[in-house]
């Protein structure tokens, strides 16, 4: 284990994933990482998660995802750079999320681009 929770559990999911398994519990949460959760579940990632805040865990569902990844190192990205990245990580257009932390809190990247903002890539997934 890592000192990054967003990375480790993003391996957990990966793992989950190649293993055909349809549920995940995670042992160590964070702000950041219910977060990416929100937006993996905004675009059918995941089924569901569910917090357990006494046991400070989260089961989740995995919906339809082939690969998620976390983007090390985080890269800051100006605007006009965020599609050079989206070429790199994702498979095709239209294909895929990266999340990008703003200013204004997680967005997806095709909210950044609608905002005209930049900020550092955290992870993607498709």
């Amino acid at each position: 284990m890592s000192q990054d929770v967003v990375s480790d559990a993003l391996n957990m999911i990966r793992n989950t994933i190649k293993a055909r398994k349809e549920t995940l519990e995670i042992k160590r949460i964070s702000g950041l990482l219910i977060e990416v959760l929100k937006i993996m579940k905004q675009k059918n990632a995941i089924k569901r998660y569910k917090i357990d805040s006494k046991k400070k865990t989260v089961e989740i569902d995995i919906g339809t995802m082939v690969e998620c990844r976390a983007i090390k190192p985080r890269y800051t990205v100006k605007k006009e750079d965020i599609e050079k990245y989206r070429r790199r990580f994702l498979p095709a257009r239209g294909i895929g999320t990266i999340i990008v932390s703003t200013n204004k809190g997680l967005v997806t990247h095709d909210e950044a681009v609608e905002n005209g903002t930049g900020g550092c890539l955290v992870a993607y997934f498709y």
